[in-house]
């Protein structure tokens, strides 16, 4: 039962969208009428306000790290398997939230702040990934796609328990596969590099 309470509870955490809340908070419009349509701190920043964008960012890594981090320290059986189901709730929650009829953002900001709470080294590794790949290569689709790639490996040689590696790696995929369009766009050579004025279907 407990466990069910948990995994519940970090759906509903995951649900929350701070891209929305942030944009009411500020009197933008619902990120979802503009840009790519995704509640997301990269569609919030098309908005203009950084400081939107940002506090959107982090509220949805927050949600992540929050969730998983309770679940770390209150959960007294079965825990690592709790854990796991906790990560994927809140995840899952964020990308197919029940406040927004479950079409809900990419995940990236949530998945980094469950990856955190982890193991924080992973989250680390993961995050100078992403940064990496964006500082070279400027595309933040891309980078979310390696950093998702990266994800699962460093938590195998971290040697993080099997269930959260398995967790870490179901993540990695829906991320991969939420990320298809960008994918096509990449390919064609149509995906817009971070801080131009196009309009594109980029991440978080």
């Amino acid at each position: 039962m407990m466990t069910l309470v948990f995994v519940v509870l970090a759906y509903l955490l995951g649900s929350v969208s701070f891209a929305v809340l942030m944009s009411k908070a500020f009197g933008l419009a619902d990120p979802r009428t503009y840009g790519s349509g995704n509640p997301g701190a990269t569609n919030v920043l098309r908005s203009g306000k950084k400081a939107a964008a940002a506090l959107t960012l982090l509220g949805d890594a927050a949600k992540g790290w929050l969730a998983v981090f309770l679940a770390i320290h209150f959960v007294t059986e079965d825990t690592q398997l709790v854990v796991a189901l906790v990560a994927l709730a809140v995840f899952l929650g964020h990308v197919f939230p029940v406040f927004l009829k479950f079409k809900g953002g990419k995940g990236v900001a949530t998945a980094l702040g469950v990856l955190l709470a982890l193991n924080v080294w992973m989250g680390l590794c993961v995050a100078a990934t992403w940064l990496f790949m964006a500082v070279v290569f400027r595309y933040s689709s891309l980078s979310a796609l390696v950093a998702a790639v990266a994800a699962p490996i460093y938590a195998l040689l971290l040697g993080l328990p099997r269930e959260w590696i398995w967790a870490t790696l179901i993540m990695s995929l829906l991320l991969i596969w939420r990320h298809k369009s960008n994918i096509q766009n990449l390919l064609a050579g149509k995906e817009s590099k971070i801080g131009s004025k196009k309009k594109e279907t980029q991440s978080i």
